[in-house]
Order: structure tokens, then C-alpha cells, then sequence
């Protein structure tokens, strides 16, 4: 019998070995193959559970984003409001106001007696001293009364002296018997009638003695002549209205300023003032508060305040325009807010609304000092630390929850290589 020919396959057909192996072309076993079924039936796992992830995931986004949603509806249902500090302003504030300058004393003259103005002695601008003569007037017809009242006095004491010899001389002859009581009371009484009638004629005399006094026009007081209305010749009539001389004394000066009744507590006595003047650029003058009239002015609702300024080198003048700068001294330190933040209603006045620590909104009442445009003064009902809300609607109210807008920061600018 012939030895077994080896079978001779195909090239690249398997090789089987005697345990059932398959060989490659090299002759080494290989891995048997999957079966058909089971590569179908992972990949349909893998895609479910692809599916399911995905799902849950699509869930998740929605449930987040309606989470989202609501709490942005939430915040959109509470208003956003702008806040801003109050602004602290020194508790000494300085106003300017205008001021009129009038003298210490001024004082018109007037002629007491008729006549004619003989000669003056002092012109306008002249600085004269208490008692020195201004002018003299020529006065005739007071001299003739003087004279006639002269003449009357003695008269007067003549018929005093007759009627005191015939009443001591009666009185004699009345204690003899020799006249009667009646006649002897009637020379008595008709002596006491001329003692009067002499008192009479002295007084008369003494009366126009005086108005000659007033022929020389004297100052009342030291200082300069500011008015001269009559020359030398014109004549005067005693009682006219019409002055001839206007004396004022300069040194020192009233100025009267007219301080608004927000202040009218503020002043007292010896607070600094400071005077400028458009006619004297970059001086200044110095004075202090003296008095205030003590009552509002009902029109025009201020305080009438005068200060005294001195003037020893007679460089301001009476009658003159100044702005004075006084400086006052408050209680409290005020507070500036811009004028966006104010409430204005009928019933509760002003108002401006605060913010809380709890975001709850707070109506203030507030008492309103000077204006300065775009801002006010606050002097009562607000403090630094206060969230007071810009531009408030007219719809604010009492307990309102808001939310604070964060301040805007500013883009940093880009920088230029």
C-alpha cells in the first residue's frame, strides 16, 4: 500500500491539523471566528444607551433653563434702582449777598432861623470836627425882635418897680387905718401881675437869644461834608425842608445785607464778614456782624443784618454796592444731594427715598436749604451713609422691595504701543 500523499490545497486555503485547528498560510493556528449574531446586538445596547444619556441630558438642560427662567421672571418683578451718597458740606457755609453801604450817622442841616446865608465855610468833601462852623446867616429881623424884646423886659421891670412901691406903701398905710383892705389887696396883686410880666419878658428874650445862636451852622458830630445846596446870598426860611449842608461820618461804616430766613438762626454777633468791591479789584475789607432787626420782613421774607466795617483811610464810600461774604456757623454739618432725588408731594412736602439694609424702600421727609442748580442742600432728615434712590418714580412707595444697580466700572482704555 502507498504512503499517504499529503492533500494539496489551494494557496492561502487553511491548513487543519489533526486536533481540528486551522492553519494560516504560515502554518500557525488561528482565532475561530465570532459568531454571526452577536456584534448586532451590541452595537443596538451601545446606541440605547447613547439614547438614554442623551435624554437625560436634553431633561436635565430643560429643567435648568426653566430654573433659570423663573428666577430671572423673579428678578425682572423687582425694580432696579440707582443710588447715591449724600455729600457732607463743612459745618461752617459762607454766604454772599449784596450789601448797601450807608454811614455811621448822617444828618441833614437845617436853618432854625430866617434869613440870608452870609457865607459858607465848608464845601463838600471837607472833614470837620463836632461844633466847628459850617456857615453863618444873617438874620435882621430876628435881631429887631431880640432889641424890641430887650425893650419890652425893660419896661416890664419899670412897671414891676412902680407897682412894688405903691403895694409896700398901701400895706402901710393899712395898718393905720387909713385905707381900705380892698385897695390895699389890689396894689399887692397888681405888684405880683408885673413880677410875671417881667418872667414873661425874660423868657422872650432868653427865646431869642437862643435862635441867634443858630445864625452859625455848627456840626453835631465829627465828619465830612457830603452835600451843599445853597450859595452864599440865598435866602433861608426857618422850618424849610430844604437842607443846606449834609454832614456823614464815615468811619466806621454800616453795611445792611438782607439774610435769607433759612439762615435767619444761623447769625450772631461778631461773625465775619467780607467785603469785595468791582471798583476795587482784589481787595478786601473786613467787618463783623454788630446787631440784626430782630424780625422777618414779611415780603420779602429775610433779616435785616448790619455790619461795621471800619474805613480809617476813607477809602469806601456811603450809598455804595458790595458784595459781603458772611460766614455762619450751623448746628449740624449739612448734607448735597442732586436735585433728581427729590420727592415733591402735596400732602407730605419733600421727600427722597432710602434704601435700606434690606433693600426695602424708606420714605424720608427732608428740609431743603439753599439750591446751587443741579444740586440742594439738605439740612435735616438725611445723614452720609444713606442709599438715597436717583430719578424716583411718583409711583415709590413706603416698603417697596427694590434691587440696587451695580455701578458701571469703566472699560480700561487700550494703550497705544
Amino acid at each position: 500500500m502507498k504512503p499517504a500523499e499529503t492533500e494539496r490545497l489551494p494557496v492561502g486555503a487553511a491548513h487543519v491539523t489533526p486536533h481540528g485547528a486551522e492553519l494560516g498560510d504560515e502554518g500557525a493556528p488561528s482565532a475561530p471566528p465570532a459568531p454571526a449574531g452577536r456584534m448586532p446586538l451590541f452595537v443596538l445596547a451601545c446606541l440605547g444607551v447613547l439614547l438614554v444619556l442623551g435624554a437625560g441630558f436634553t431633561l436635565l438642560s430643560r429643567s435648568r433653563a426653566n430654573k433659570e427662567l423663573d428666577m430671572e421672571t423673579l428678578d425682572n418683578a423687582v425694580p432696579v434702582v440707582s443710588v447715591v451718597h449724600p455729600k457732607v458740606t463743612p459745618a461752617q457755609i459762607q454766604l454772599e449777598l449784596p450789601g448797601n453801604i450807608t454811614a455811621f450817622e448822617e444828618a441833614p442841616i437845617y436853618a432854625r432861623v430866617s434869613g440870608y446865608l452870609k457865607h459858607w465855610r465848608t464845601d463838600i468833601g471837607t472833614h470837620v470836627e463836632a461844633g466847628e462852623p459850617l456857615g453863618e446867616i444873617e438874620t435882621p429881623e430876628l435881631d429887631q425882635e431880640l432889641n424890641q424884646a430887650n425893650a419890652a423886659l425893660a419896661q416890664a421891670n419899670a412897671n414891676l418897680e412902680i407897682a412894688r412901691i405903691s403895694s409896700e406903701r398901701w400895706q402901710k398905710l393899712r395898718t393905720s387905718d387909713s385905707v381900705s383892705q380892698q385897695d390895699t389887696d389890689v396894689r399887692v396883686a397888681t405888684w405880683h401881675a408885673q413880677e410875671a410880666n417881667v418872667k414873661a419878658a425874660e423868657a422872650n428874650v432868653s427865646r431869642l437869644t437862643e435862635l441867634t445862636h443858630f445864625k452859625v451852622l455848627a456840626a453835631p458830630f465829627s465828619g465830612i461834608i457830603t452835600a451843599r445846596t445853597m450859595d452864599a446870598g440865598t435866602l433861608i426860611t426857618a422850618g424849610s425842608s430844604r437842607e443846606i449842608f449834609r454832614l456823614a461820618k464815615i468811619d466806621p461804616l454800616r453795611v445792611y445785607i438782607s439774610l435769607p430766613q433759612a439762615y435767619s438762626q444761623m447769625v450772631k454777633t461778631n461773625d465775619e464778614a467780607t467785603l469785595t468791591f468791582s471798583e476795587l479789584p482784589g481787595q478786601s475789607f473786613k467787618g463783623k456782624v454788630d446787631r440784626t432787626a430782630g424780625a422777618i420782613d414779611p415780603i420779602s421774607r429775610t433779616l435785616l443784618t448790619e455790619i461795621l466795617v471800619s474805613n480809617k483811610d476813607g477809602i469806601l464810600f456811603p450809598g455804595a454796592h458790595t458784595m459781603v461774604k458772611v460766614n455762619l456757623t450751623t448746628g449740624v454739618k449739612p448734607v448735597v444731594v442732586p436735585v433728581n432725588t427729590l420727592l415733591f408731594r402735596n400732602e407730605q412736602g419733600v421727600q427722597v427715598g432710602l434704601v435700606d439694609s434690606n433693600d426695602t424702600v424708606r420714605l424720608a421727609d427732608v428740609t431743603v436749604g439753599r439750591d446751587y442748580g443741579t444740586t440742594v442742600e439738605i439740612v435735616h432728615g438725611l445723614s452720609e451713609t444713606d442709599n438715597i434712590i436717583l430719578n424716583p418714580s411718583d409711583s415709590l412707595e413706603q416698603g417697596l422691595k427694590v434691587r440696587i444697580a451695580k455701578p458701571e466700572t469703566k472699560a480700561a482704555k487700550p494703550t497705544h504701543e
